[in-house]
């Protein structure tokens, strides 16, 4: 089975109903939310697979990363009772964990070996020692390149480049005439699209969300050298309309051939080497950028599966969860579609697996999820734990607001001043009507 084949099977509301039990009117049935990206959309596929094993119907909605996230926030905060399985992250995890919203996952049988979960993973998805969400895939993010272009332009890439290095590649690999756009980054509004990405990017430059104190950091030089940054360079560089681009618009760019260089989620490494990429003989990979103060720009995030407390499907939840999530999975990936293909960075038995060994990518996802710390990613102190993110439930509708406020920056709609004194009056108020100042 394919990738191709796959994507035509699940659409951006699928209802995967496959196999032989479906037929038997007293199967369960359990909804799933997800994202729609290649992994989310491979693992539907697969799902008749389940089906057949369990029993178990499986109901798919699936959305695009920023409505995803507002769904199942709604879904959980309302106990509104939609899903029976959530795809969440390292954001959400923790304190939905805590507030006591999400199914324990303590439970999970011997032969599922929670102990082979990568640290950073049951870490970041763990409140208090206890798994509240298994880990689809983990990732980090690096530099995904044109090793032709950057040939041509006469320039080698470094193992872990600046960012200094970066905007240079990116003038010399830019070509108008032929629509090859030396970067491409994510400008999307979105506390976990564009506004990931810059946050990550900030750290690299010193700054920081917040002081110890919870004061915002947004007027700070830091953060003014960040976005001139970033604007200055995807403007010269960069993609018509990249104000208004996520993950999956830059990486069908990329796949076109229209961008030299582009800095994202680990985890696009398969797609941009994979049968729809028209580059995949040309792709390297190098860690994410820095400044030389000691912080890369790389972040550390996993989509995972979880169960809303409340469920009435919470059995068979638990046995899709083990099942989409295992090593078995992996395995029946590997032999469909190859090692390139699976899902990366949740199980260190996958990075001891000399099949994927040889995997070209391989080494540097490990690498770039190793060296992110989310205990100690500014420059200068910070209160909060988080790379991409500072993990306190008010983080998110902060973040958005002010993703938005850099967005129409990145579109011209105002200034970098303008939108940073912005983003400093609606995180300080923000903070302080949560009782934080």
């Amino acid at each position: 089975m394919s990738l191709k084949s796959t994507l035509r099977a699940a659409t951006a509301l699928t209802l995967i109903t496959t196999g032989s039990a479906f037929a038997d009117a007293h199967s369960a049935t359990i909804t799933i939310a997800t994202v729609n990206n290649g992994d989310m959309i491979r693992m539907q596929g697969y799902t008749d697979t389940f089906t057949e094993q369990t029993g178990i119907a499986v109901e798919w909605v699936t959305l695009e990363e920023n409505v995803l996230r507002q769904r199942v926030t709604t879904d959980i905060t309302t106990k509104g009772g939609q899903f029976d399985i959530m795809t969440i992250g390292m954001y959400e995890t923790p304190i939905w964990g805590a507030n006591g919203w999400l199914v324990a996952l303590d439970d999970l049988s011997a032969e599922y070996d929670v102990a082979d979960i990568l640290p950073a993973m049951a870490g970041g998805l763990s409140h208090e020692g206890t798994l509240y969400a298994a880990p689809f895939y983990g990732e980090s993010s690096m530099v995904m390149y044109r090793t032709d272009l950057m040939e041509a332009a006469g320039l080698e890439m470094p193992t872990a480049p600046t960012w200094e290095f970066i905007a240079e590649a990116a003038a010399a690999m830019t070509d108008r005439d032929n629509d090859i756009n030396g970067i491409c980054l994510r400008g999307k509004a979105g506390w976990g699209e564009g506004g990931a990405f810059i946050t990550a990017m900030s750290n690299s430059f010193g700054a920081r969300w917040f002081d110890m104190d919870w004061n915002a950091q947004f007027d700070t030089e830091a953060w003014a050298n960040t976005l001139n940054f970033y604007k200055d360079m995807m403007d010269a560089s960069g993609p018509a309309g990249y104000a208004t681009n996520g993950f999956n618009e830059n990486l069908s760019l990329f796949n076109q051939g229209k961008c030299g260089m582009w800095i994202d989620a680990t985890v696009a490494a398969s797609f941009v080497t994979g049968d729809d990429s028209t580059v995949a003989d040309s792709v390297g990979f190098a860690l994410a950028p820095d400044n030389g103060l000691g912080k890369r720009s790389n972040w550390l995030w996993a989509w995972a599966l979880a169960i809303p407390a409340g469920t009435q499907q919470e059995a068979e939840a638990k046995q899709f969860i083990e099942w989409a999530t295992s090593k078995d999975y992996i395995e029946l990936v590997a032999a469909n579609e190859g090692w390139a293909n699976v899902p990366p960075g949740a199980r260190a038995s996958l990075y001891e697996n000399p099949n994927y060994q040889a995997v070209p990518f391989a080494q540097m996802t490990l690498d770039s999820i190793l060296s992110a710390d989310p205990t100690d990613s500014t420059v200068e102190p910070s209160p909060y734990v988080g790379i991409q993110f500072a993990a306190i439930p008010e983080f998110a509708g902060i973040a958005s607001e002010v993703s938005q406020e850099f967005s129409a920056a990145y579109a011209g709609q105002q200034t970098v001043e303008e939108a940073l004194a912005k983003a400093q009056d609606i995180t300080n108020e923000a903070m302080e009507a949560a009782g934080y100042r």
